[in-house]
């Protein structure tokens, strides 16, 4: 169990190196940034190397006995020798930050025993904090996040090719929010209460949800398979089955939306 204080410390090294990171990203956001396409046909630029290598040398020179997994940093099975590792993408929502859309964000968490203790998620391009620590809550911009609790479904979202099925299967009936491209940032959203709910298909790797997971869980919410589990991080195969992220009551509305629905199978 790593202690209250242990937590603050951890969080506020994050805050700061996010602020630097963040200004490190805004400087190749909408100007000249090279990009290429990389394994898995999907895109990294000279910003995502450049703030990942910013603060691989900032976090583990502070906590070198932590373990680190990162989108940009080529993984090895070490990091499952640590207990406690950083799990980091540098920028979430690379596409979409390459388009000139500022719902991009660092995404940062300390994960222990397989479950994430820490997060921050700095959105600069919004003028955006989140950040939560385990049993301490969450806030955004220093404010505590409140999501009060409900059971009813209005407001939803999930990748740009989902959107356009539940709309099809569901016409008129929620209110299906335009893509977001970074799924970290949908899941911010479902924490401070903009949407009820998200849903991501099977694939999505740790560094995508680790921060998000414990934003939504701090503010009473539930990130689960459909099965209704956890999610468990830091484990060898780093990719995730099909998720629900829901607000404060509405987890099993939103698990039986997607069984009935099978828009994630």
């Amino acid at each position: 169990m790593i202690s209250a204080a242990t937590l603050q410390a951890d969080l506020d090294l994050m805050l700061d190196a996010a602020n630097v990171a963040g200004d490190l990203a805004m400087g190749y956001f909408r100007s000249e940034n090279r990009s290429w396409t990389k394994q898995g046909n999907s895109p990294v630029s000279e910003a995502d190397l450049g703030v990942d290598n910013y603060l691989r040398g900032r976090l583990l020179s502070a906590r070198p006995h932590y373990g680190w997994l990162s989108e940009e940093t080529a993984d090895t099975p070490a990091r499952q020798d640590h207990d406690t590792v950083f799990i980091i993408d540098p920028i979430d929502g690379t596409r979409g930050f390459l388009e000139g859309n500022p719902r991009w964000c660092i995404s940062m968490a300390v994960v222990t025993g397989g479950r994430p203790v820490v997060a921050v998620l700095h959105c600069p391009a919004l003028g955006e904090t989140y950040c939560a620590t385990a049993n301490g809550g969450a806030s955004l911009n220093g404010q505590p996040v409140y999501n009060p609790v409900s059971h009813e479904i209005t407001r939803i979202t999930a990748s740009r090719k989902l959107n356009a099925e539940m709309e099809e299967i569901y016409p008129g009936r929620y209110e299906i929010l335009p893509y977001v491209p970074s799924l970290a940032y949908r899941m911010a959203m479902v924490a401070s209460g903009v949407i009820d709910g998200a849903f991501a298909r099977g694939g999505a790797h740790d560094w995508d949800m680790a921060a998000a997971d414990l934003l939504i869980t701090e503010a009473g919410g539930s990130v689960t398979t459909l099965s209704g589990e956890q999610l468990t991080y830091n484990r060898q195969a780093i990719r995730a089955p099909a998720l629900v992220a829901g607000g404060p009551g509405r987890s099993q509305k939103l698990l039986a939306l997607a069984k009935s629905g099978g828009f994630l199978q």
